[in-house]
């Protein structure tokens, strides 16, 4: 699968961090409601340059975006499965489409192109397996180019963390 010049780009490119940027990464990777004014009593500097920071590290895709977790079992989404999906074609366009499709179907919580056997990995949460095999059977069973799809039933989790500053 080619990316476009601007992820490529943009996946490449790496950004200077010192101490102090990390010390408030990890904080906000722990607690995104923490404020510029908690961060900055515990990075030992004043607020400005703590937002100014932050603002750098958000404008430079640093910090993509701020979001929150959710339980998935007690918002009914209790069943994951990982989907390992490959394409019949590998071009520019079938797959650019299909990943237009993914952006698309909300059951689907992240997408990875990968290597080896598969194309992509699908991460999927739905409430119970009636509603995965309608997402099988009749959303992506539908989708045009899928030459194979092998899923795995997530059985329960040991680890899950999104911090990547440690």
């Amino acid at each position: 699968m080619e990316k476009s010049p601007e992820t490529e780009k943009t996946a490449n490119e790496t950004v200077p961090l010192d101490e102090k940027d990390k010390a408030i990464l990890r904080l906000l990777q722990a607690d995104a409601k923490i404020t510029v004014r908690e961060i900055a009593a515990k990075v030992h500097l004043s607020t400005t340059p703590v937002h100014e920071r932050i603002k750098r590290m958000e404008d430079t895709g640093v910090i993509l975006r701020y979001a929150t977790l959710i339980d998935h079992a007690k918002v009914k989404k209790g069943l994951m499965a990982i989907c390992y999906v490959s394409l019949k074609e590998h071009n520019k366009r079938s797959g650019a489409k299909f990943i237009k499709t993914v952006h698309e179907l909300h059951e689907i919580t992240e997408c990875y192109i990968i290597s080896g056997e598969f194309d992509f990995m699908l991460k999927v949460a739905v409430e119970n397996m009636d509603d995965y095999y309608d997402f099988h059977v009749n959303k992506l069973g539908q989708v045009e180019n899928i030459g194979h799809v092998q899923s795995t039933f997530v059985m329960g989790t040991i680890k899950q963390s999104h911090q990547l500053i440690s």
